[in-house]
């Protein structure tokens, strides 16, 4: 009936295209005789063995080199629009009903492809991206309606892909695979009869099927007669054959039979393709009575048999495998109907959203991705597919974390050497899934540049972090590879950063290094960074420009950078000094400069050589405003002007700048003056209670147009670390603390402090509390960067908290977090008299 309908359809819509002089039909009484669009049946159309509400499964096929179609390169549009036709005039409901439901997902890789596919491309695609589950469902594959030749040629074409001469044995163990994800039971006492699905459940018809179908694919290469679509001929032939014994062969027959009239009858009920059995006892006995038996009670106890007897056949397919599922559920994703067992098994681990779930993971295994194009590397995720659901179940969000993992892999160059590496080191999955779960900014940057994720195949990089001198030789090599462009060099200095702040950051999440060793290590990495990069500008800009005669320059790195304190999403607050012979002009470039634009120029080309986006990202935001007249002056300084700008007109808060001050490349005569200038400048004799009213006044205005934005906000917070950071700038300040040797991190000052009028535990409480917030802020700033809303927090993000700063839970932790606040605000108020302040 269903081909009868469909060739019926296939025939008025050719005759009404030929219309449009757009194919040219040859006989006008079977229009579809080499018309070159045909149409497969699969699944059990393909077979002969439909149900009574079955849909139909097809694949629409166009032979885009017959002679009859009059446009090759439009025939994919025009057969698409002739294909939605046809499904619509099958499927579209009427007062007179509809004829059949039609699906159109057993076509390669139907997320991406047209409904109607030339056989160059569908060719294409079984031989290069083709799965065994899709192997096994082009066994019943059948020619039924318009280009039959055409449709039985492709066939013929395509027998070496479904039918291998040779045993493959890396294929049998993907087959054995599509079973291991199959939970074995150990007996039915659990099972309910009622709501059993006969034909994906336990012991149903999809186990019958499969069975004869891996056997087939195993055998058929070598044995032709095993190439056939019937399910019970097929199980006479392995019987024929010895694959399996007689009585084997008797049973599986018997309870496929049973299986599919009672499937039959499960639809005859409401026109619904359902194989579910009701649930409800009246609706139970009416299938009972429908199947000839007198009872419930008899016809559960003959499926009850059926359904064991299959099972353990089915079972015993490949029990010496290891088992891909879980305990307790299937995990089963091939084909394109979502497993009823699956599904209930992802929602059971915790899963929101099991449907997305199984459509994601089927997109992995069609090979879509460049990550999963090889079969290879498709076998090793299946292997690795229930380690992976595991784990990210154990998060607070696992849909969020699986689909950024699915991010990460649409943009793996390669898959095989990861998959390989994370199914042998369980430590190295829990790590990848810790970012995807925990790690919001992490995630999205692994996603957005995967290669960084190469750095963790070397497992000495996790378990120690470089020091300067052998991040520079290790920049060194990737620098000196070959010859490269002026841009091609900046963008492997990106790269090279990107990885390191990434390693960097898993040795904070991993607990390798704490805050304050994270806070050197971001900031040696961009003190390397800004050396090179200004090396590189300098020598870039000469080849046009030329040099000023006796032309120095020098870079002060302050804030973070400058004090070692840097964080993974901190800027990078610098400024430039020249210098120059008194009688120079301009450079002696092709295109000379006079002196202060040279500069500005150079300044200009440096900041965008690290801030401007190019393909591999950007290398550091860059900050300038600290420079002597902020915005308002220019972006370059000449030290003479410096000098004279600290010594006579700034303000007490660029000098509480100066106190974090770092020279951190440059030219060597420049950097030494700089370093003296710095130390003169803050060794000045001040009053102490001006700077104690100014810091005032500076809080009080921060307070005002920056408040925290919540109690995560440790930065701002009152009591947080800028009230540290401040603290420590005014004992710099008043103690003459200039001599105190580099970094001279908020720490390092604060321990050094002896003359604040305080006593000695509240000292203690001072450096206490910044170890206790830098080790918070690191991982803040890492994993979510400045905008951690305490609601959204994770329960990996809450753990990697608590365990940075050795407290059992977050309850603690906030309490512990709010007792060194209102520490540190009342030392603050001690100091610096903010109430009166406030009131002034």
């Amino acid at each position: 009936l269903a081909q009868s309908c469909l060739k019926a359809t296939v025939r008025f819509l050719l005759l009404d295209t030929a219309k449009s002089k757009r194919i040219t039909l040859t006989n006008a009484l079977m229009p579809e005789k080499n018309c070159g669009w045909t149409i497969l049946a699969m699944g059990k159309l393909g077979a002969e063995e439909l149900n009574y509400s079955s849909d139909i499964d097809l694949i629409v096929l166009i032979d885009s080199y017959n002679v009859n179609i009059k446009d090759p390169a439009g025939c994919v549009e025009l057969f698409t629009r002739l294909t939605r036709r046809l499904v619509r005039i099958m499927q579209e409901r009427t007062p007179e009903g509809y004829v059949f439901r039609t699906d159109l997902r057993l076509r390669p890789d139907p997320g991406a492809t047209p409904l109607a596919i030339p056989f160059s491309s569908a060719f294409r695609y079984y031989e290069s991206r083709g799965q065994n589950w899709e192997r096994a469902a082009m066994i019943k594959a059948r020619p039924i309606a318009g280009d039959i030749e055409a449709g039985q040629n492709f066939l013929a074409e395509l027998s070496p892909y479904i039918w291998r001469k040779y045993l493959d044995y890396a294929a049998i163990a993907d087959i054995h695979s599509i079973k291991r994800q199959i939970h074995t039971h150990k007996g039915f006492g659990d099972v309910a009869i009622k709501g059993h699905n006969i034909k994906l459940g336990r012991g149903g018809i999809r186990e019958i099927e499969f069975f004869v179908q891996t056997q087939q694919l195993i055998a058929g290469g070598r044995v032709a007669e095993l190439r056939g679509r019937r399910t019970t001929d097929m199980l006479e032939v392995l019987a024929e054959k010895g694959w399996i014994t007689d009585q084997v062969c008797k049973e599986l027959t018997e309870q496929y039979l049973f299986l599919r009239d009672v499937e039959h009858r499960i639809q005859m009920i409401n026109d619904e393709q359902t194989h579910n059995l009701p649930v409800e006892t009246e609706a139970f006995i009416h299938i009972a009575h429908l199947m000839g038996f007198d009872s419930s009670e008899s016809f559960s106890e003959r499926l009850l048999q059926a359904l064991k007897l299959v099972e353990k056949h089915y079972a015993a397919l490949f029990e010496t495998a290891p088992e891909l599922g879980i305990a307790g559920g299937n995990l089963v994703f091939t084909g394109e109907e979502d497993d009823p067992d699956t599904l209930e098994t992802l929602s059971q681990m915790g899963f929101t959203r099991p449907a997305d779930i199984c459509r994601v993971i089927r997109i992995w295994h069609s090979g879509r991705y460049r990550a999963t194009q090889t079969a290879e590397a498709r076998e090793r995720l299946t292997e690795l597919t229930p380690a992976l659901l595991k784990a990210f179940a154990d998060t607070e969000h696992p849909d969020e974390a699986l689909m950024s993992f699915d991010s990460f892999l649409q943009n793996l160059p390669a898959g095989i050497q990861l998959f390989s590496l994370l199914h042998s080191n369980p430590a190295l999955l829990d790590l990848l899934v810790l970012i995807m779960g925990a790690a919001p900014r992490l995630a999205e940057v692994v996603t957005r540049r995967p290669h960084i994720f190469d750095g963790l195949l070397d497992p000495s990089i996790v378990r120690e972090i470089p020091d300067q001198q052998a991040l520079q030789a290790r920049l060194d090599a990737f620098l000196n590879a070959g010859p490269l462009s002026y841009e091609q060099q900046l963008d492997r200095l990106r790269i090279f950063a990107a990885e390191q702040r990434f390693l960097i950051g898993i040795g904070l999440i991993t607990g390798v290094i704490g805050g304050q060793r994270a806070g050197g290590a971001f900031s040696a990495l961009a003190d390397l960074m800004l050396n090179y990069a200004l090396r590189l500008v300098t020598d870039e800009f000469a080849r046009k420009h030329g040099f000023i005669e006796g032309g120095e320059i020098a870079l002060i790195a302050l804030g973070k950078l400058g004090s070692c304190e840097l964080t993974a999403s901190s800027d990078l607050d610098i400024i430039l000094i020249f210098n120059h012979n008194e009688n120079a002009e301009q450079s002696n470039g092709e295109k000379p400069l006079y002196i202060s634009q040279y500069y500005a120029r150079l300044t200009q080309r440096l900041i965008a050589a690290l801030s401007a986006p190019t393909a591999e990202g950007v290398l550091y935001p860059v900050d300038m405003r600290l420079r002597p007249s902020g915005n308002k002056g220019p972006v370059a300084t000449h030290i003479n002007a410096f000098e004279k700008y600290h010594l006579n007109d700034a303000w007490t808060w660029e000098h509480m700048a100066l106190t974090r001050a770092n020279v951190v490349c440059g030219d060597q005569e420049l950097v030494k003056r700089l370093k003296r200038t710095i130390e003169v400048i803050i060794a000045q004799k001040r009053d102490p209670k001006k700077i104690a009213n100014d810091i005032a006044e500076m809080r009080l205005l921060l307070e005002e147009e920056k408040p925290a934005a919540n109690i995560w906000d440790i930065k701002l917070k009152a009591g947080g670390l800028l009230d540290l950071e401040f603290i420590a700038q005014y004992a710099a300040l008043t103690e003459n603390l200039s001599k105190l040797p580099q970094p001279r991190t908020t720490g390092k000052i604060l321990g050094a402090a002896t003359r604040l009028d305080l006593q000695a535990e509240e000292y203690d409480e001072l450096t206490n509390a910044y170890q206790f917030f830098t080790n918070l802020s690191q991982i803040i700033r890492l994993c979510y960067g400045d905008n951690l809303v305490p609601d959204n927090m994770s329960k990996g993000l809450s753990d990697l908290l608590c365990r940075a700063v050795e407290l059992p839970d977050i309850g603690v932790l906030q309490a512990e977090l709010e007792r060194h606040s209102q520490n540190v605000r009342a030392i603050f108020n001690k100091l610096f008299k903010m109430d009166q302040a406030a009131s002034a």
